[in-house]
């Protein structure tokens, strides 16, 4: 047992005395598998992360209200398959029907345009 533990601490040691690979950063690693940030591969990752979040903020929220997607659907007049298609990323779904959930579950929403070149324009939601 003792030999064992000798030996892992000496591979620690050898270890931490190796020098360190350079890490990449977030931007670098994204740009490695997902594109350049302005090209159309970036844009579309960008928005599906966007999509994401967003379906995923929802259904947090609405968790914490205690609501299920049929009580949220009937809140704002619409079907509980819309809810969950929402909290599932569709994105055959309206910024009026994203305000109303939002409205319902108390949340305060923005909506932020940046007006860029046409070449670099992307919508963020």
């Amino acid at each position: 047992m003792a030999a064992l533990t000798k030996e892992f601490l000496d591979q620690d040691r050898r270890r931490r005395d190796e020098p360190r690979k350079p890490r990449k950063s977030l931007e670098e690693l994204t740009a490695k598998y997902y594109g350049e940030k302005g090209t159309p591969e970036r844009q579309q990752f960008e928005f599906d992360l966007s999509l994401e979040m967003l379906s995923e903020k929802i259904k947090e929220m609405r968790k914490a209200k205690h609501l299920t997607q049929e009580q949220l659907g009937d809140i704002i007049g619409v079907q509980k398959a819309q809810i969950s298609k929402l909290e599932k990323g569709s994105r055959n779904v309206t910024i009026e029907t994203i305000t109303k959930v939002f409205k319902a579950l108390q949340a305060n929403v923005k909506l932020k345009v940046e007006i860029a070149p046409v070449e670099e324009l992307a919508i963020h939601i």
